[in-house]
């Protein structure tokens, strides 16, 4: 979309507002609004000052002057909002220089698809991530001195079935793991995905699927269409945008958390991947399960870092609490054709163009621009230092004999670890200037104060396990 498709559909929409959106470094979209007495086509060239200090591992006080630089290809008109408005999402710009700033996730996730050119190696890295959510009705939670809590409501929940509801409890509901996935009533959210899909679609981004997750208590799953990078991470953020507002206008509330529930599946964000050069999908070849030796490349970059990667891509203290070894999580390093198992697996498809990659540890609080930029940058490691991944998992990695068990690599066991791993092997992530070393030295520092905040923090189970001692 041209600027001047912008002032149009402004005008022919009678917009009283225009909203301007970026996404920090956590992951969490952040926007300032101007009315359309304000808004301007200068605005795409000149940008939308303001302050970059406030914005969590950020510009200092000192030199906090940043601009906001519309997309015109993203313009929307926001299916919340009473009054009409339109959102628009923006670069972040270093008014010093006029270049993408350092730390902005969508200028890193622009540097990353330019280094991909440059590289030789491909023109076009493509992206399918698969966020899941839960919907509950509502949560309430207490941390204080005086100790912490939290309560997790659900009509939907297994847990409920002895529960006093107005209107009278009706019985149906999942199991625990039961979610995957029966008809309605027991599947009490179909309408509201279904709410989720049609606006989703009016904001342009394509929907393929959606159903009702393996967990009890609302686990959902919307698939949406795969793209490149930059795109894709747009999208990424429009779906939660969605999927917490229309639960917001339900009376509901949805969580991207990985783990809210103990004792029943956490919440991934399985990442579909691929590389391509003049029209050609990279992946396919004549090898295992219909991949390239280019594929096995970049697979054996992505293990390789894992560690590391699951800084970006499992980003928060409750992300490891979905990856524990001995439950069904994704948490061995290695890959395999139609074996789930595997923390990576090759889906199979029926054509060549579809050949792909799925690396199933990321989860949904990951910041979709850093995530898929670290793993872009891996997979081409790999390829770069023709990393071999070795031969693949044919056995249900869940129930290996210890002394097999025990030869498998994993993933980070914590974000300390993750943070760890990040700290030793950064070079990989800083080739090209896509991400640079003080973006990984203010990030590290960034999340090691979630890792200080939970360390400090009692957890009730602790009381269970420990008071008397």
């Amino acid at each position: 979309m041209a600027v001047a498709d912008v002032l149009k559909l402004v005008k022919e929409n009678d917009i009283k507002f225009v909203d301007f959106r970026f996404t920090d470094t956590k992951g969490k979209e952040q926007h300032v609004t101007v009315p359309i007495s304000a808004f301007d086509e200068d605005k795409f060239t000149e940008g939308h000052a303001f302050d970059g200090s406030s914005i969590a591992g950020w510009k200092g006080i000192q030199a906090s002057d940043m601009l906001l630089i519309p997309d015109p290809d993203t313009a929307n008109i926001d299916p919340f909002m009473d009054e009409p408005t339109l959102f628009l999402t923006c670069d972040v710009v270093d008014p010093t220089d006029g270049k993408g700033y350092d730390r902005c996730p969508r200028s890193i996730a622009k540097r990353a698809e330019a280094y991909l050119k440059s590289s030789g190696i491909g023109d076009a890295a493509f992206f399918g991530p698969e966020p899941e959510f839960f919907i509950f009705d509502s949560i309430n939670w207490s941390v204080d001195m005086s100790g912490s809590s939290v309560k997790i409501n659900s009509e939907e929940a297994a847990w409920a079935s002895n529960e006093k509801f107005e209107g009278g409890n009706t019985g149906h509901r999942p199991g625990v793991k039961g979610g995957y996935f029966p008809v309605p009533p027991i599947d009490s959210l179909h309408d509201i995905r279904s709410a989720m899909v049609v606006a989703l679609e009016e904001l342009g981004v394509p929907v393929e699927v959606h159903h009702h997750e393996v967990a009890t208590a609302g686990q959902c799953e919307i698939g949406t269409k795969f793209s490149t990078l930059v795109q894709r991470a747009d999208w990424t953020q429009i779906l939660k945008y969605v999927v917490l507002n229309t639960a917001h206008a339900y009376g509901k509330t949805a969580t991207f958390m990985p783990k809210p529930i103990s004792g029943d599946n956490g919440s991934g964000m399985h990442v579909h991947q691929s590389v391509w050069k003049d029209g050609k999908n990279l992946f396919a070849g004549n090898g295992y399960a219909g991949l390239s030796e280019f594929a096995l490349y970049y697979i054996g970059g992505i293990i390789k870092h894992a560690r590391a990667l699951n800084a970006i891509t499992n980003p928060g203290t409750n992300s490891y609490k979905r990856l524990v070894p001995g439950f069904e999580a994704p948490v061995k390093l290695a890959y395999s054709a139609k074996n789930r198992s595997a923390s990576i697996r090759v889906p199979f498809v029926q054509s060549d163009k579809a050949r792909r990659i799925e690396a199933r540890f990321p989860d949904p609080t990951a910041n979709p621009y850093l995530a898929f930029s670290a793993l872009l940058m891996a997979g081409l490691d790999g390829v770069q230092n023709k990393i071999h991944p070795g031969e693949p998992a044919t056995k249900d990695l869940y129930h290996l004999p210890p002394e097999e068990d025990a030869a498998i690599p994993t993933v980070a066991s914590s974000l300390e670890q993750a943070l760890e791993a990040l700290d030793k092997d950064r070079e990989f992530l800083t080739r090209g200037g896509v991400f640079s070393d003080d973006w990984i030295s203010a990030y590290i520092d960034l999340k090691m104060e979630e890792v200080t905040k939970l360390r400090q923090t009692p957890h009730p189970i602790e009381f269970s396990m420990y008071y008397s001692v």
